[in-house]
């Protein structure tokens, strides 16, 4: 699928559309909330900036449809899936994979200058160590199963982005945590059993196998995708889209 471009992503892949554990018929009449899954991983950058986007685009459908409302529901996704469990130097590893350090910098500019047109400002200078998001993905897991955690994953792009904390860390989890309204006592216990990690680790090969490659991806019903954080009119047009017949 080219960046951007709508579609069911698992049409590439021969997969059903009852992927994931969501069923769903082969015609679909208007959708009163549509679910939109946002496979992400809070060590991308560019999957802030997609959050950010994905409002300003339901700010748009609502202009045509006020009272549109939606269910968003994250998916995890290992943007390095070989990073240890205890992380590693963030700059070295960035210098090592994109060939210098002048070309990280570019690369740096060019998101916060897409993060400024959204009032996001990013502090890669303070961020230390390249997290292992296991925890953070089980972290979410958790969240969502009391309810929308969209605070919640604010909190851990903040921390990540903003802050430059290791959102590997149990004790940072449990505070952005806390921070977003949760037990943060509940969120440790969880965090130190072993509980979600399978389920996490199944969603991510179920995202995969999909045919998802690049985050941030928005799965919108099912029905349509769109790779990249994409500007919201693009974002827009897919979820008009989902609501049709």
């Amino acid at each position: 699928m080219a960046h951007g471009q709508a579609g069911w992503i698992g049409e590439q892949c021969g997969l059903p559309r009852s992927a994931l554990g969501v069923h769903s018929s082969p015609r679909r009449y208007f959708i009163a909330m549509p679910t939109i899954e946002i496979v992400s991983d809070v060590v991308c950058p560019w999957c802030f900036i997609g959050l950010r986007r994905l409002s300003a685009a339901i700010e748009l459908v609502r202009q045509d449809t006020p009272d549109f409302s939606c269910r968003k529901r994250w998916l995890p996704f290992f943007l390095n899936p070989d990073t240890p469990p205890e992380g590693e130097p963030y700059l070295p590893f960035l210098i090592a994979k994109f060939g210098g350090r002048e070309r990280v910098e570019a690369i740096f500019e060019r998101i916060r200058e897409a993060g400024r047109a959204h009032s996001l400002e990013y502090a890669f200078e303070k961020i230390q160590v390249r997290a292992n998001t296991l925890d953070a993905h089980r972290l979410l897991f958790w969240a969502q199963q009391q309810g929308d955690a969209e605070r919640l994953v604010e909190g851990l792009f903040r921390a990540q982005f903003q802050q430059g904390e290791n959102v590997g860390d149990r004790a940072v989890l449990c505070r952005v945590a806390a921070e977003a309204g949760y037990d943060a006592t509940a969120a440790a216990v969880w965090l130190a059993s072993d509980q979600g990690r399978e389920a996490v680790l199944a969603e991510e090969r179920a995202v995969r196998a999909l045919g998802v490659t690049s985050v941030p991806t928005f799965i919108i019903d099912r029905r349509h995708a769109v790779v990249g954080a994409e500007d919201p009119a693009v974002l827009a047009e897919a979820i008009r889209q989902s609501l049709q017949p």
